[in-house]
């Protein structure tokens, strides 16, 4: 059976040179109601120049459901700069209306023993619970990561008794050798959402960067309607999110983004058949 276009989701890296009412009209033209918000985007603010007023305003005008903001980064670092921007990010989740707010680790070859990763989860939990936004772990597959594998960011959760569910990225769970393992210990219940990129170049995994993620192609290393159908056949019922990391993006007009996604979903809908 095909994936229902209501499951589909667009990150706005997608469109960095848009602003977020064209984002907004442009993924309702495509009959698609759900996005994330950023954090990183050139603007350096998740909603711009705009209030958080109008930015709801613009959801309600194109019936957009604003899913996350991306990302609280590195979470697992327990300083109160770390704290303060949880909570900001909370804060502004709550305000336009954000499902979610996404928690990254240390990226930067440091270590960070699990139970320091744990107890940050801990302590970031009581936040989320009193602002209602839900929480989601994505590790990074990369090798200089800190928190790398599905299963043990499952555990951690699960030790910190935290409400917090997993986010699953198709190329970070290319760049992590194990990853199919970690993957089948990990109840699809606990994944709140799955991030979609594809690679076409040619270079070692443990060499790629984000800067290689662009969307779908029949040449896609990663193999991500692969990884969708088995997420499919173990029952995964959620959302599907596009984001793409190229600098490229930059300059795509609203004609590519829209080709770009067509196709990338017609691409998932045949791995699916």
């Amino acid at each position: 059976m095909a994936i229902s276009l209501q499951r589909f989701c667009i990150n706005r890296k997608i469109a960095p040179s848009l602003s977020i009412e064209s984002f907004f009209r442009l993924v309702s033209e495509l009959g698609l109601n759900k996005i994330e918000l950023r954090n990183d985007m050139p603007g350096g603010k998740v909603t711009d120049g705009l209030s958080h007023q109008q930015v709801r305003e613009l959801a309600g005008r194109y019936q957009i459901d604003i899913l996350t903001i991306n990302a609280v980064y590195p979470f697992n670092r327990r300083t109160r700069q770390v704290r303060d921007l949880t909570e900001s990010l909370l804060e502004e989740a709550r305000a336009i209306g954000a499902r979610a707010l996404v928690l990254c680790p240390l990226n930067d070859g440091s270590e960070i023993a699990p139970e320091e990763t744990q107890s940050a989860l801990q302590e970031l939990a009581p936040l989320f619970a009193r602002y209602g936004v839900q929480g989601l772990v994505e590790p990074l597959g990369f090798p200089q990561s800190s928190l790398r594998s599905a299963d043990e960011a499952m555990t951690l959760i699960r030790q910190a008794h935290a409400p917090f569910k997993l986010l699953i990225d198709t190329f970070h769970h290319h760049l992590y050798p194990q990853a199919d393992e970690a993957l089948s210990r990990v109840d699809v219940n606990d994944i709140g959402l799955v991030h979609l990129s594809g690679v076409d170049d040619p270079r070692p995994r443990e060499q790629l960067t984000d800067n290689e993620r662009i969307m779908l192609t029949a040449d896609d290393r990663l193999r991500t309607g692969e990884q969708v159908a088995r997420l499919e056949a173990r029952g995964y019922q959620g959302v599907y999110a596009f984001e793409p990391f190229a600098p490229q993006l930059a300059s795509w007009s609203e004609a590519q983004i829209r080709r770009e996604i067509s196709q990338s979903i017609a691409l998932i809908q045949q791995g699916c058949a």
